[in-house]
């Protein structure tokens, strides 16, 4: 079953509906996402019509290959090289650099336009949630409340403290479950600080988790346990600003762990076809290649062109096709990993110099998790090179041990615990219990965990946001300024301002609230 298809069969009444209804709804957050018409107060009638609506929200995950883009070289270990003979991609150059601004637009502004879009979806079948019952409805509910949550998060990590609508409910500020009709947007306002954004994620998956099945049959749609990861890293987030939610991390982490649906999968195929939706995947995001793709629309995609930015330019070697050149891991990561680490084999790529050309500040390493293969090349639909069918894992069991290792430090729980995650990763990385901690004279546990982090998720996104949250950026970039070539730019990480990007300024133009909701620091 194709499931991300709501353009084939619903098109006219689902989107028309679901961008109507934006999260927060002004004309910013729906300019290029333009309704049909608002058939709202007609719909929601049947449960075929919820069905849809999901698929809806659903839909707009496959535009989250634009956030993975652009925070993997945000980091210290990725360079955002591209065309060495032109200012390629200036937004993502001037991110990976750290001297973007509130001028900026492409990427930037388009993660905030596609997930306020996103939240607009899944807030929609919320709004209407009680209109009917009937079987498995509950379970729908909990999808909306779960992709209503990891979306809100996206955009948090990214942009801090975002304007939300919120009620109370028993006392608690909530995500409120109804839509902001024509002419009351200009009234939202941010939620007031960035822990205050992850208390209402969190009560949005509280209320998902006990609806949602330990396992689905349908590979799109969410599990318990994706919900509970979910959760867990959302309270560790939250930990940065009140340790005793670190306690609360280690619970849900450990749920997920105990629960014995997932597992570590085999390195040498984890990021190939036939690794998707295996054994380690939490949560996963599906690409097809099915329909073509078009500048004209990037958010229409079916397809992720994250490969295409990460593969070598003018490519010539037996298995990658071609791509843009971006993506580059620096010396540093290359040196961070150990003699026999099998990872570092599947993260980065060492492609012989007759077989590319080179990148600006081209490191001579590629990212290689998630590169277009030639086998795949011929199955796609279209011309363009922005529908990959490459799989984006977005929460794996191994993001889980770690995680929930380092809530056990944080919280003062079990450091036998911690240890035991931290080396079921090493051990797979390494083939056996040769290596585990502590290891080489390690003796800062949450260091070692820190560490782990870095090498074993290097290239999928996470990195940057874990620099933030643990305070450690400035001390990061600083090591990357003074060690890198002297003909590479450097980063100009500032503290208390790059730990979130800008608002876009045409979305405070637009929503009439430049003074109302303010720049970020230092922008």
């Amino acid at each position: 079953m194709k499931i991300f298809t709501i353009k084939k069969y619903t098109k006219i009444v689902t989107l028309s509906m679901a961008l109507g209804s934006m999260f927060v709804a002004c004309d910013s957050f729906t300019n290029d996402l333009k309704p049909v018409s608002d058939v709202s107060d007609d719909y929601f009638r049947t449960q075929e019509e919820y069905e849809k609506a999901l698929i809806g929200a659903y839909d707009m995950l496959q535009s989250t290959y634009l956030n993975t883009l652009t925070i993997v070289g945000a980091s210290d270990d990725i360079i955002l090289g591209g065309d060495p003979n032109t200012y390629d991609q200036p937004t993502l150059q001037r991110v990976d650099k750290m001297d973007h601004t509130p001028d900026d637009n492409n990427q930037l502004r388009d993660i905030w336009k596609f997930m306020y879009a996103a939240m607009g979806r899944a807030n929609y079948i919320l709004e209407f949630k009680d209109n009917i019952d009937f079987e498995g409805k509950d379970e729908i509910i909990a999808q909306a409340y779960f992709l209503r949550a990891y979306y809100a998060f996206e955009l948090t990590k990214f942009f801090g403290d975002i304007p939300l609508v919120v009620e109370k409910r028993d006392g608690v500020d909530r995500i409120q479950d109804k839509r902001i009709r024509i002419g009351e947007q200009y009234d939202v306002n941010r939620v007031g600080s960035i822990a205050a954004v992850y208390a209402l994620i969190e009560e949005d998956l509280k209320e998902a988790i006990p609806n949602l099945p330990d396992t689905q049959d349908m590979k799109y749609e969410i599990s318990k346990g994706a919900a509970q990861a979910l959760l867990g890293k959302v309270y560790l987030f939250h930990g940065t600003f009140d340790s005793r939610q670190y306690a609360n991390a280690a619970a849900q982490l450990n749920d997920v762990i105990d629960s014995e649906e997932y597992s570590l999968a085999n390195l040498s195929t984890l990021f190939e076809k036939s690794g998707e939706n295996g054994v380690e995947s939490v949560f996963e995001v599906q690409y097809t290649s099915v329909e073509g793709a078009g500048w004209d629309c990037i958010q229409c995609s079916e397809g992720n062109y994250l490969p295409q930015n990460n593969a070598p330019r003018d490519h010539t070697g037996p298995k990658y096709t071609a791509g843009w050149g971006f993506s580059l891991p620096t010396q540093q990561l290359y040196d961070a990993y150990q003699a026999g680490d099998k990872r570092k084999a599947i993260t980065i790529l060492e492609p012989a110099t007759s077989e590319y050309t080179p990148s600006r500040e081209n490191t001579g390493y590629f990212s290689k998790k998630y590169l277009p293969t030639r086998a795949n090349d011929g199955t796609r639909a279209g011309s363009d090179p922005l529908n990959w069918d490459n799989n984006y894992r977005a929460i794996r069991y191994a993001d889980v041990l770690l995680m929930a290792a380092e809530a056990e430090v944080q919280s003062s729980g079990s450091v036998s615990n911690a240890i035991d995650h931290l080396n079921e990763v090493r051990a797979r990385a390494f083939g056996d219990n040769s290596h585990d901690y502590p290891y080489n004279g390690e003796s800062d546990l949450l260091g070692a965990i820190y560490n782990e982090r870095r090498i074993e998720l290097a290239g999928e996104g996470h990195r940057f946001f874990d620099l933030v949250r643990t305070g450690k950026a400035v001390i990061a970039f600083d090591v990357y300024n003074a060690t890198k070539p002297a003909d590479f730019g450097e980063v100009s990480y500032e503290e208390n301002k790059n730990e979130v990007f800008p608002i876009p300024l045409v979305e405070l133009e637009l929503a009439n609230a430049v003074t109302r909701w303010g720049q970020n620091q230092g922008y």
